[in-house]
């Protein structure tokens, strides 16, 4: 099904900048609401504090409660501007299930790996769950789906079936689909991960936004792990067609120096390896990448639009675009 408006943006949630990963099962809840409030500055249209009308009407625990009524729905619109799809990293959530039971590496005729699978899912459903509530509560017509209900699979922990029609179908109807990394079928293994960065890139081959942003826990991406002092923070980086990328801005003391990157023992997915390799791979596509840290007014400006093209001075994080 094709889109009836261009897509304007695939965000990427990560898990680092949305949970408090050494804490299991725990929401950064002051990160969220922030972004769930620039989300909303740029995807409604007319989009206000003062007029938001929330769609979480629920009485289950997280800030919940029906605050409004059917006659304030009398005269207000629920619109987008333009369309964005959401999808977010699991971050505490699903990663120790799936680490500790091996779901990534498949065998699902093992009971610990089918146990696995089970609380993996449960684990990132939940999170998902509260993140759409999140979005509703800022007035977002947001619609979770996991690339396991919507028949995602993989062959060898590569993406082997996708089927975008339902998300094609949201969007074209005024909903914000929000996808996750979930544990799916792999034809070869049995089951495995499917990662958020991986899901991102998919979506972006097939459906063409217009640039996509990646929120995280750091400023955007370092020449080495940016816990260490002199790591320095790569503002541009170029894409080739062969997929192989170098460093624009700043330029580096030594141009052929490895740009070390430092993946969580606990994270499965493959961490800030995965999301620069996909990212590289929509740059090839012609579509611009931001990586850069989230709840900031950084993100917001990235989210917005305001740096394609020409990258303001003043702006931290990390572009990612095609060389030509």
């Amino acid at each position: 099904m094709d889109l009836t408006k261009p897509l304007r943006c695939i965000v990427k949630l990560g898990g680092a900048a949305i949970t408090r990963k050494n804490e299991l099962e725990t929401i950064h809840e002051e990160n969220l609401a922030t972004v769930s409030s620039h989300l909303r500055k740029t995807m409604v249209s007319g989009s206000s504090s003062e007029n938001t009308i929330g769609m979480d009407w629920s009485k289950q625990p997280g800030k919940s409660g029906i605050a409004c009524t059917a006659d304030d729905f009398g005269e207000h619109e629920v619109g987008l501007a333009s369309p964005f799809i959401v999808v977010h990293g699991a971050g505490s959530f699903g990663h120790f299930q799936a680490s500790k039971s091996g779901v990534h590496k498949g065998g699902l005729d093992r009971s610990l790996v089918k146990a696995g699978f089970v609380a993996t899912r449960i684990s990132v459903t939940l999170l998902n769950l509260q993140i759409v509530r999140a979005l509703a509560r800022e007035g977002i017509p947001s619609v979770g789906m996991s690339p396991f209900s919507c028949g995602w699979s993989t062959c060898e922990r590569n993406m082997d079936a996708v089927d975008l029609h339902g998300v094609s179908k949201a969007i074209n109807s005024g909903f914000v689909p929000v996808l996750h990394g979930d544990a799916v079928f792999d034809d070869s293994l049995g089951c495995t991960i499917l990662s958020g960065d991986v899901i991102i890139r998919h979506l972006a081959e097939n459906l063409k936004p217009d640039y996509v942003v990646f929120l995280t826990d750091v400023l955007g991406v370092y020449d080495r792990p940016p816990t260490e002092p002199d790591a320095v923070l790569l503002r541009e980086i170029a894409v080739d067609g062969c997929g192989r990328w170098s460093v624009i801005r700043p330029i580096l003391p030594n141009a052929n120096k490895e740009v070390e990157i430092s993946v969580a023992a606990h994270d499965i997915t493959g961490g800030m390896v995965t999301k620069i390799s996909e990212a590289a791979m929509i740059a090839k596509l012609g579509i611009e990448v931001y990586i850069v840290k989230a709840a900031t007014v950084h993100s917001l400006r990235a989210l917005s639009g305001e740096i394609r093209g020409k990258i303001p001075d003043d702006w931290l994080g990390t572009v990612i675009r095609f060389s030509g």
